[in-house]
């Protein structure tokens, strides 16, 4: 039996494998409503083989976008978008469908990738961004405005506002996005935190805001629907963000109930300076599981079914989450599936498609003519 292709229960969400397909920004929104690309993304990897899908960083106000182009959940509009979407994937597929959650802070205000993703100028069309400090993310650039109470309020309610949402929607779980140097990250890293008040300074005040950001969606969201975090594990800076702060932050997170820790890295600093290669965050994951025995997920360079089903059946994450893999290859749970020997759930119009030598790949099946 594939390890990776064991169920997992998370409060009433049953998935049937350990796959997830990580939340990936697409830049292509409109005013922050989905559109048709958005329908064929979604559509498309729900159909991968993973038990969940996790639609990209949806932004819960305007100035919290990171590129004018993406997705926002912040009003009828932008709710009502993702209406169409989403009864097509229950239509047609069987996976679970998460939605990240997130705020840019300072990394705000950018171009789209393929334009250099770098910040917009206001003359340009760029905004006036906010953060715990009024310390841009890069030398030279707009310093973002430093968040009052009043901010920090407006910022939370409009979690609260998005999570809702996202429940009217019948999202079935939610990740809040501490990582990647966005705004619940900034609030967590002395490399962007320096404030004097009760949300800075010590790491129980760096943690404050984003515990309560996520004290806030949790009494929103249906209970018997998980919510998870993720997190940068360490800046890759010297005297920023680091595993041992990450462990205490999941700790507490467990202790309000958090159902799983998604362990990424990096993102708060262009002084970062990162050890790639296959799986190379994986060791985080692991030492926070360990630590906490929260379920985690491990992301990052994760492209083969015999690297992912190594990580899952020794302890060191209890799922895995992909992004360029599944980009490159839409049917990667399929194909992992088939070489572990587990099965996936696939739409009646594509069993026709399964190997000569993998008759019970999308379980029994029956398929007939005349």
């Amino acid at each position: 039996m594939s390890a990776l292709f064991t169920p997992i229960k998370l409060r009433s969400l049953e998935l049937a494998n350990r796959i997830m397909v990580s939340p990936m920004c697409q830049y292509s929104a409109e005013n922050g409503a989905a559109n048709d690309w958005h329908f064929t993304h979604v559509n498309t990897l729900a159909l991968s083989g993973a038990a969940m899908f996790c639609i990209e960083a949806t932004h819960v106000e305007p100035i919290g976008r990171i590129t004018l182009g993406c997705l926002g959940l912040w009003d009828d509009v932008t709710e009502a978008a993702l209406k169409p979407i989403l009864a097509s994937v229950r239509k047609h597929a069987k996976a679970a469908v998460a939605m990240q959650l997130a705020h840019a802070g300072r990394k705000g205000s950018s171009h789209k990738p393929w334009h250099g993703g770098q910040q917009i100028p206001l003359a340009d069309g760029g905004w006036q961004t906010v953060a715990p400090s009024a310390l841009p993310h890069k030398e030279g650039e707009l310093a973002p405005a430093a968040l009052d109470l009043v901010g920090l309020a407006r910022i939370r309610d409009a979690f609260v506002s998005a999570s809702q949402r996202a429940a009217r929607l019948g999202i079935d779980a939610i990740e809040l996005h501490g990582a990647h140097g966005y705004l619940l990250h900034q609030f967590l890293s002395p490399i962007a935190n320096q404030r004097t008040d009760s949300y800075g300074g010590s790491l129980e005040n760096r943690m404050r805001f984003p515990l309560e950001v996520y004290d806030a969606v949790r009494a929103v969201f249906p209970a018997d629907k998980p919510v998870g975090m993720r997190v940068s594990a360490t800046d890759w800076v010297e005297g920023g963000w680091d595993l041992e702060q990450t462990i205490i932050f999941a700790q507490a997170l467990k202790r309000r109930g958090a159902d799983w820790i998604d362990v990424s890295s990096g993102g708060v600093s262009p002084l970062q300076k990162i050890t790639l290669g296959p799986g190379y965050q994986v060791p985080f994951a692991a030492a926070v599981k360990q630590a906490t025995g929260l379920p985690t997920m491990a992301v990052g360079l994760i492209t083969q079914a015999q690297q992912a089903e190594e990580i899952v059946a020794s302890g060191k994450a209890d799922m895995v989450a992909l992004a360029r893999g599944m980009l490159y290859d839409p049917r990667w749970g399929w194909h992992a599936a088939a070489e572990l020997g587990g099965q996936v759930a696939a739409p009646p119009q594509y069993w026709r498609s399964q190997p000569s030598t993998q008759k019970e790949l999308f379980g029994k099946t029956t398929f007939g003519a005349r």
